[in-house]
């Protein structure tokens, strides 16, 4: 059956699983903002994904129709080079555990997160849905990349046997509320805001950021991503082919580490420690297939940098300083 044509109403019962992670807290808020009241949402605390007994009980109680999937182990390059085995494992199992639960109990939709980390790590510009398992990973990601692919084709899967309909969405670097600034976890725009904004607020002259700034990447505030995901959710003409969503543009990460230093006030020296990886010299993503469903990113990079840098002012004062690291 082709569960694409399933009715959109407000009152389908919706799970967001990683509801309070950066990606699964901006799709809880569209849902909410478009006046979705049957929402169910979970902490780690209440419902551990690893645990394949407590998710089966979960979807055999709760039965939702529509299922979101933003909940994953995720972190940095250095986070992905020095835990390649414990992304993999548990981002294989938070997926199919909750695929395999959602399968037997009525899900009739399952949107799924990807990774532009999908993609080769020579791989021809911009990048199409089509390129990834063409060549080799990226290895610094590897892991991560693995398990995201296998539940890209576990969805597409239970889609092709009329379990649901399935989207999978390939999003490119993301940033924005409920970004991590954890010193050794974070992504590359939290990471060196938290550089810049700690130099520029407590007298520093000079920061450091990894590889050789060389590398190109493309950023979209994960608002704009929700907005993307929600415009799939209710009108998906792809069925369960996977779907890019990216910004449209790039920018080196030496530009980008003078942007964010201009907008925290920093003047000092920016070096670079050519010791440490770059990771993928471009990821440049081609997102026409969104693009002709109207999809146009509303937050430019310049504000959503500003606004990022002042979540993380926001974040320090209530640690009560400085973080830690």
């Amino acid at each position: 059956m082709d569960w694409r044509a399933l009715k959109v109403d407000k009152n389908l019962k919706i799970y967001v699983a990683g509801h309070r992670g950066m990606v699964g807290s901006a799709i809880l808020r569209k849902l909410v903002s478009e006046g979705y009241k049957n929402i169910i949402t979970r902490t780690h605390g209440e419902l551990d994904l690893l645990n394949q007994g407590l998710v089966d009980s979960f979807f055999e109680r709760e039965r939702p129709e529509v299922v979101f999937l933003a909940a994953a182990r995720v972190g940095g390059i250095l986070a992905n080079m020095k835990n390649q085995a414990i992304f993999l494992y548990e981002n294989l199992h938070i997926q199919n555990n909750v695929m395999w639960a959602a399968s037997r109990n009525g899900a009739k939709k399952f949107i799924f997160l990807g990774s532009s980390c999908i993609y080769p790590r020579e791989c021809p510009q911009p990048i199409k849905e089509d390129y990834f398992l063409t060549a080799p990973f990226e290895p610094t990601n590897e892991g991560y990349a693995i398990a995201k692919i296998a539940g890209m084709r576990l969805c597409g899967y239970f889609s092709r046997d009329g379990i649901w309909s399935g989207i999978s969405v390939i999003p490119c670097n993301l940033y924005g509320p409920g970004d991590n600034f954890d010193p050794v976890n974070s992504h590359v725009m939290a990471g060196l805001v938290r550089r810049f904004t700690d130099a520029a607020d407590f007298g520093a002259d000079c920061v450091t950021c990894w590889g050789t700034g060389v590398p190109r990447r493309e950023f979209l505030h994960v608002d704009d991503l929700a907005r993307a995901v929600f415009m799939l959710f209710e009108s998906n003409p792809y069925g369960s082919e996977p779907i890019n969503v990216g910004y449209g543009r790039d920018v080196s990460i030496a530009e980008l580490a003078r942007i964010v230093a201009g907008k925290s006030g920093f003047d000092g020296e920016i070096r670079w420690d050519v010791d440490k990886p770059d990771g993928m010299m471009r990821k440049l993503m081609d997102s026409s297939k969104i693009r002709q469903l109207g999809f146009v990113p509303k937050i430019d990079l310049n504000s959503g940098i500003e606004s990022l840098i002042a979540d993380y002012r926001r974040v320090r004062e209530s640690s009560r300083g400085r973080l830690d690291g």
